[in-house]
Parts: structure tokens; sequence; C-alpha cells
């Protein structure tokens, strides 16, 4: 059975909702008949994307609404819960999905460090701020769903800001699970959405075509609604190239760095190359 937080008439807010992942899961929670608030930035984009929702909605225009947001601001944000608040009423499912990756290195430009922690890490703590107080307040059935990333857990090398903002929303979200499972009564859960290769702009990198390896992101929310379906906090999506199994060796390797007192990200260390290869290799 579908989580009762996603019943009909009740309201979704999603931000990073203009494309991608984001986009499929607005449309999505409209067609199970719910009002749908897309935040964004503003533009063409946020306009087409409400319009594309609208077409799930049972009611059409009416049952979607779009907020021009900026999810680094603690403003912009409190101001998007006041218009879906004044539109809508009482929010039910809260998405903090916007996400950004521009690159980085570990002595790069700081402005690419600043953008990525205050959009990807920033932009959940804003938006849980900014929206839990009323969800525990009004009473009912009600979610939170955080994007994280595999790469905030084995944080790979190649782009620590974008790794260190995972890692962060990660650390963020168990804490908030934490204290909402401890609550006497509580009605409110959070969830670490962690999705695998997903073919969007974010990850496109100039292709047109969506990889082989890639899952649709059709395919990773329908993945993320089962998740909830079953009541689980870490959602670990696989996608065509890496199946769950190689996660979690993947997952405890990184946990063993610390445990066997390896160097950090050992996985990539030529030292440690055949002997990760031989890890992964068992059955």
């Amino acid at each position: 059975m579908p989580h009762p937080a996603f019943s009909p008439s009740n309201v979704a807010v999603v931000t990073g909702a203009a494309s991608g992942i984001g986009l499929e899961a607005a449309k999505l929670f409209a067609g199970l008949g719910m009002r749908v608030v897309l935040a964004d930035l503003g533009g063409p984009r946020l306009d087409a994307a409400a319009a594309l929702v609208a077409r799930s909605a049972a009611g059409g225009e009416k049952d979607v609404l779009a907020v021009a947001t900026d999810v680094s601001g603690p403003a912009s944000v409190e101001g998007l819960r006041e218009t879906a608040r004044a539109r809508f009423g009482r929010v039910h499912v809260l998405m903090n999905n916007a996400g950004v990756q521009p690159g980085s290195g570990i002595l790069g430009p700081r402005e690419n460090w600043e953008k990525v922690l205050a959009v990807n890490l920033w932009g959940v703590i804003n938006g849980c701020q900014a929206f839990v107080p009323g969800m525990l307040e009004h009473g009912d059935a009600a979610l939170v769903i955080n994007t994280g990333s595999k790469q905030g857990i084995t944080t790979p090398p190649g782009d620590p800001a974008y790794n260190v903002s995972k890692a962060g929303v990660k650390v963020f979200t168990e804490a908030l699970q934490h204290d909402l499972r401890n609550r006497a009564g509580g009605k409110v859960s959070a969830h670490l959405f962690i999705p695998g290769f997903v073919f969007t702009g974010l990850t496109s990198n100039g292709r047109t075509e969506k990889p082989a390896g890639a899952w649709t992101a059709e395919q990773t929310i329908a993945f993320m609604m089962e998740s909830l379906e079953r009541g689980d906090f870490y959602i670990l999506c696989p996608d065509n190239e890496v199946a769950r199994p190689t996660d979690e060796k993947r997952i405890l390797w990184a946990a063993g760095d610390i445990v066997e007192n390896r160097p950090p990200l050992s996985r990539w260390h030529p030292e440690f190359d055949q002997a990760f290869k031989a890890y992964l290799a068992k059955k």
C-alpha cells in the first residue's frame, strides 16, 4: 500500500522540480491525485514543468503551483512555505531535491565550494527547518525525502565539494529521522534517497541519448516509491551497471578504510587496486 502521505488532495512540495528526478517526482505525485508545488529557479523551465505536471493532476492547473525559489536562501524557502500554505494549506510530502554539480578541486575556487554547499546541503537544511515544524504540528502522516548521493557515502575522488555536500545530507537526514522517530505519537518520517546513475541534465555532460548503464528518472522515482512503501530509510537505488550487492561491497570497503587503517579512498589507490578487485569478486 502507498504511504498515507500520498493520499489524494494531500500536498507535496518538490524542490529542483523543473527537470530530471524532481520533475518526474512531481508528475508522479500529481498522478496520485495530490496537489503539487514545484520549486526551482524562476524562468521558462519552471513554467514548462508546471504545465507538464498539470497534465497529470486531477484538477489540472488548479492543483499545481510553481514557485520561483532559491533554496540556498532561508528567506526564499520560507517564502515558498508561506506561498504553498496560502494556496493549498498543510504540506504532507517535502522532497528536498535541488542540487548542483559545477565541479570542484580540493584547492579550487572558493565560489564553486560555496555554491555547491549552499544549494546541496543548506538547501536541504533550509527546507527541513521551514517545513518540518508545520508537518509535526498538523499531525497527519507526512514524509521528508532528502536526495543524497552514493558520492556522499563512498566519496570518490574528482569532485570533493559535491561529496562533502552529499555526505552532509546523509548525516543531517540520519539525525533528522532519529529525532522524528523518537517523538511520541509522531507521524512524520525522513528518508535518504540515494539515486544510482540516472540520465538527467545534471549527469548528461552534453550527451543527448541515455547511456545503456543509466536508469531514467522515471525508473528511479518508481524505485523510490517502492522503497517508501516498505518503510526504508536508506533508499539505495541500483542502475543498469551497478546492482545492490556491488554497492554494498563498495560501501563496506569505504568503511573498512577506517577500521583497517588503510589510506583514505584506498579503493582508488594503486597499492590496493588488486585487493579491492579480489574483494569485489568474492561471492
